[in-house]
């Protein structure tokens, strides 16, 4: 897990320990990228999160190209993206070309307690999860309309947004699954039994 200045990085290692993982909090990229896998996690600003992440970009986006599992939480799914909303002018890691923009008007934010996220295609994050459950969020911004190639669950909240993203072997959850009780729990043991295959 990379250590780049954002909170919540205990309650997600400890969610991860008990989906069986074995983490390690780090921000030396060079022992990020030699592990299994790669996780972002996500409670900040994207503008100070890409500042802290941009001398690191060059070997996130190689160890990713050559296979490396990632998983984004929250802001870590957002940074995935070309920019947002929250930070004009600032570039995200730029997985994927579209932004994150800010919800719209006429809903309360953040987006702050439980929602239910709808399954729309398989991913291996979503082994063994209902179709609709429920998941806690905590989050101003978001990725909407959802693009069609990269998602596999949407919520709704003023507008249908992306809520679990599944590319390949990168994967995101706008939500916070380490405070999304059994269902965030086996999402995460999904992560962890898919890196195991993979790696």
């Amino acid at each position: 897990m990379i250590n780049y200045g954002v909170g919540n990085l205990k309650s997600i290692a400890k969610a991860l320990e008990a989906a069986g993982a074995s983490v390690v909090v780090t921000n030396d990229i060079e022992q990020v990228v030699e592990m299994d896998a790669l996780v972002l996690p996500g409670v900040g600003a994207f503008g100070s999160a890409m500042k802290a992440l941009r001398p690191h970009l060059k070997a996130i986006r190689k160890s990713v190209k050559e296979g490396l599992p990632l998983l984004g939480i929250c802001l870590g799914l957002q940074l995935l993206f070309s920019e947002s909303e929250e930070d004009a002018g600032v570039r995200g890691i730029e997985l994927f070309p579209q932004g994150v923009k800010r919800l719209p008007d006429g809903v309360k934010a953040p987006h702050m307690g439980w929602n239910v996220v709808k399954l729309l295609k398989p991913s291996p994050l979503l082994k063994g999860l209902d179709k609709l459950f429920y998941a806690y969020f905590v989050h101003s911004f978001c990725v909407y309309p959802p693009p069609a190639d990269i998602t596999s669950a949407t919520t709704e909240y003023g507008v249908e947004f992306l809520s679990v993203l599944s590319s390949g072997h990168v994967f995101g959850t706008q939500f916070h699954p380490e405070k999304s009780g059994k269902a965030g729990l086996r999402l995460l043991k999904n992560f962890v039994e898919y890196v195991g295959e993979v790696r």
